[in-house]
């Protein structure tokens, strides 16, 4: 058991387990109580992430039926669908989350620990490919416009969203694999047992679900600017600002996680404070996934004279999209 323990203090913290785990800040001598959602903190957070699966299961599942069986298949829908697609399946997850941080106790198996673990990780991964190919194709259309005419199907971008969800689904595999169940008292604990790959494991999601995608971004949104200029940016407004909020979204919710990763490896010690970042950073990375729905919402025309439905704005601003 103690072994164990050991093994758990090196290695607590990561996107699969953001929530508040006391394992994780003691020693095996010291006495937790595990059923430990009493704090102020813990209430919040536990309120916000119900928050987030309601907004998100709603917002989401009115993208998917907009984009997927309400509207006409285009490029641009498929891109939103598969975001769409992304958010609510973390969403739906988020339930086990919840119990487990108002429990203290992992209630769910071993299969559960390391499929959340799983989507998880893929909700990230498939959300900043899905922008970035956003991006990607913004940048195409614009300073290649006869060729991305001709050449942007719905077929080949359905092969993309694929090739992104199996790229995703491989990246997805590692933190799961380390995921482990292990028992203390009458409390069972969901962990990340990554023995000495934890830095391999935060690096690769830094760089590959984080900085790569930043640069690519950055770049597409470089040759955007320097292409249309100020006379031609009007005709492309509403594509425009709708892309920068999704990735402005992106990049505020996940930034704070990705840093306290980062300095949570070279940390031989739990403080309260930096264990109090580990929640909010989390929670605003999980914050991500219920967000997209709204910004196109807001994004509609008119919305400020106007009270359409709300799936009536989200139409809308697909519709400008095209």
């Amino acid at each position: 058991m103690e072994n164990t323990m050991n093994s758990t203090s090196d290695n607590d913290y990561n996107y699969d387990n953001y929530y508040p785990d006391y394992y994780s800040v003691a020693s095996p001598d010291e006495d937790v109580n595990l059923g430990y959602c009493r704090e102020a903190a813990c209430i919040i957070t536990v309120i916000f992430n119900v928050i987030i699966f309601l907004l998100g299961i709603i917002g989401n599942g009115a993208v998917i039926w907009i984009t997927g069986f309400k509207m006409k298949k285009s490029v641009n829908t498929t891109w939103y669908l598969s975001l769409a697609l992304s958010d609510f399946i973390f969403c739906a997850t988020l339930p086990f989350t919840i119990d487990y941080m108002l429990k203290g106790s992992w209630i769910f198996g071993l299969f559960m620990c390391k499929f959340n673990s799983f989507v998880m990780t893929l909700n990230m991964y498939s959300s900043i490919f899905i922008l970035v190919i956003i991006s990607v194709d913004r940048c195409i259309t614009v300073k290649f416009p006869v060729w991305a005419q001709n050449q942007r199907t719905v077929q080949k971008a359905s092969v993309v969203v694929l090739l992104v969800w199996l790229v995703s689904s491989l990246l997805s595999i590692p933190p799961a694999k380390f995921r482990d169940i292990t028992n203390h008292g009458s409390k069972d604990i969901c962990y990340s047992n990554y023995e000495h790959h934890h830095k391999i494991v935060v690096f690769m999601r830094f760089i590959l679900g984080f900085l790569i995608p930043f640069l690519t971004i950055f770049t597409c949104y470089s040759i955007l600017i320097g292409k249309l200029g100020a006379k031609q940016m009007s005709k492309f407004t509403k594509p425009f600002k709708i892309m920068t909020l999704l990735i402005t979204a992106f990049f505020i919710c996940w930034l704070p996680f990705q840093v306290v990763s980062i300095l949570e490896l070279n940390r031989t010690e739990r403080s309260f404070a930096f264990h109090t970042a580990q929640q909010v950073s989390g929670s605003l990375a999980c914050a991500n996934s219920f967000l997209n729905p709204f910004i196109y919402a807001f994004m509609a025309k008119d919305f400020k004279k106007k009270c359409y439905s709300f799936l009536s704005k989200i139409e809308s601003a697909f519709d400008e999209e095209n």
